[in-house]
């Protein structure tokens, strides 16, 4: 049986985007929109089989999210297999584990997108697009120290991502196994 995850974007971070993942599970179960549900932290990790119609998927889950917990969040969609490629991919020698993170991109980046976040990088910071993943390591400072915001991240790729650190990645590659 071949299982996806659809990460949710900014749920549950910082008493912002209350989405509560034993109440989602529940509604999506109800809807039927996707097959055996699951979730892992409460960050927004959707563990589920592969839907038939991936898009399609992601529109009603972001549109039940929206309708029933108030919050317009993008969902992104990742297989084992596209997971599994991530991981063998990251592109940094020797990375300080904590420090890394794997942005998931809802599609391709627009053009000059990675010249225009180098600009940005604090001393000690990294960043290589594989796909359409943008891995970042962060300075020993961490996450919090960076330049690389939210709001930075948008402008300069012109599409949604979500974030996941390394332990989280290979979590759930194990569970989508």
């Amino acid at each position: 049986m071949s299982r996806s995850v659809l990460l949710l974007r900014a749920v549950n971070v910082s008493g912002r985007n209350r989405v509560p993942m034993a109440e989602l599970r529940s509604v999506l179960n109800d809807a039927g929109v996707l097959d055996d549900v699951s979730t892992y932290i409460a960050s927004g990790n959707i563990v589920c089989r592969h839907p038939s119609d991936p898009v399609a998927a992601c529109a009603r889950v972001r549109s039940l999210i929206h309708d029933e917990f108030g919050v317009d969040t993008p969902v992104i969609l990742r297989t084992h297999d596209a997971l599994a490629r991530a991981l063998a991919s990251q592109p940094f020698v020797d990375p300080v584990e904590k420090l890394l993170h794997a942005m998931f991109l809802e599609g391709a980046p627009q053009k000059g997108a990675v010249a225009a976040l180098r600009e940005r990088l604090v001393p000690g910071e990294e960043i290589a697009l594989v796909g359409h993943d943008l891995w970042i390591s962060y300075a020993e400072s961490g996450v919090h120290a960076s330049k690389l915001t939210k709001a930075v991240l948008d402008r300069a790729l012109g599409v949604a991502g979500t974030a996941r650190n390394l332990r989280t990645v290979r979590k759930l590659t194990e569970l989508t196994a």
